[in-house]
Formats: C-alpha cells, structure tokens, sequence
C-alpha cells in the first residue's frame, strides 16, 4: 500500500451527529429554492444530511455552489466542540505512522481543519469539499489526494463509513474498506465490500488489500 485516504465524519470523528444540517437545509432552500430528490447511493444518513450533501452533489460546477457550501460550513463549525473521535482512533494514527496519508472529505475546509485540530489528528494532506472538484461520491477528490500524495490510485486505500466512500474509491481506481458508524452501516456497502468493526481493523485490512 502506498498511500491511505481516510474519510473525515463518522470515519475519524463524528461531526455529523452534531451538525444542525436541518438547518442547513432550510438555509440552502432559501437561497435556492426547493430541490427535486437526486440520484444519489443511499447511505445511512439521516435525511437532512443526505439532502445537503446532494444538493452540493447536484450544484457541482454551479457559480452558486460556493455560496451554498458557506452556508452549510457555518452550521458545521459550529458543531466541532461537540464532535468526539471514532472509536481507537488514536491507535489508528498511530498504525499510520510513515503512511502517506490524506483526509478526503465532505466537510468544508475551515470546519474540517478545525475539528481534525481539536482531535490531534496530524494529517496533513486535506481535500475538503471545493468549488473545482466535483465531490464524492465522483472520484475527483480522491484523485487529488492521490496527486498531492504522488501515489498510485491503484496502490491506494479508501477507509469511509459510506457507500459514497465507496464509489468514489471504484471511480478513482482505489481499493477500498469500509468503516461502520453505525449498527447496520456495514450491511449498506452491500456484498463484496470488505468492512472493519473500527479503524484499526479496517488499516489492518487496507494493508492486506494492495
């Protein structure tokens, strides 16, 4: 293995569960309107969340995605206090040491810095959630990571909690191993997506993958 790409919420930290994306919904309605149900992998978000991140997914390449992005971070700041880490996470940096490694997420920058800070999580490749890529589950983030990392997508492993996680991982050319965050999490990757109880297992299986 070359190189591991690391999902941020729910993968490393939770900060979703924290993160008011109801309200983040409403203010993106506001500023847009309503938004027809999209096409995007089911996952096991709850509706908010899912609705927020697919209208990003729908708005990619729109000069309004910017400022729906802004609109949606301030409700994820304002969650980093309250986020907590994922289970063995400090092991899991740990096995990590001389890895290069990226964090690829969904989460806007300054609230995705933030919140890796008030964990300790000394990662210093971050793609976040930005106008000039289109965003998981596209493959476009995950590529850049893989460009900043100077590594192969095909000696690279993707560690996420979702099916969006997941196809991007496929369109990227990268092996991927699920993460659940929740109880029944890993029967939504469907069969043939290698899963881990927590992070450490799931590095232990990354490393046997490529």
């Amino acid at each position: 293995m070359e190189a591991v790409l690391f999902d941020l919420d729910r993968t490393l930290v939770d900060l979703q569960t924290y993160t008011d994306y109801g309200a983040a919904w409403e203010d993106t309605e506001a500023m847009i309107g309503s938004w027809d149900d999209l096409p995007t992998p089911e996952t096991d978000w709850d509706a908010p969340t899912q609705r927020c991140m697919s209208i990003l997914v729908a708005l990619s390449g729109d000069p309004r995605w910017s400022r729906v992005s802004e609109a949606i971070a301030v409700h994820e700041m304002a969650a980093v206090a309250a986020s907590h880490a994922m289970p063995r996470l400090a092991e899991a940096l740990e096995l990590a040491q001389g890895i290069p490694r990226a964090v690829v997420t969904l989460v806007a920058e300054a609230p995705a810095r933030a919140v890796l800070a008030r964990h300790g999580v000394d990662i210093p490749v971050l793609v976040p959630r930005r106008p000039d890529l289109r965003p998981k589950p596209a493959a476009d983030q995950l590529r850049e990571a893989c460009r900043l990392l100077r590594a192969a997508p095909s000696r690279t492993v993707m560690i996420g909690d979702s099916t969006w996680d997941a196809g991007a991982a496929a369109g990227a050319g990268c092996g991927f191993v699920g993460v659940a965050a929740t109880e029944d999490g890993a029967a939504r990757f469907g069969r043939g997506v290698i899963t881990g109880g927590d992070l450490v297992v799931a590095l232990e299986l990354a490393g046997r993958l490529v």
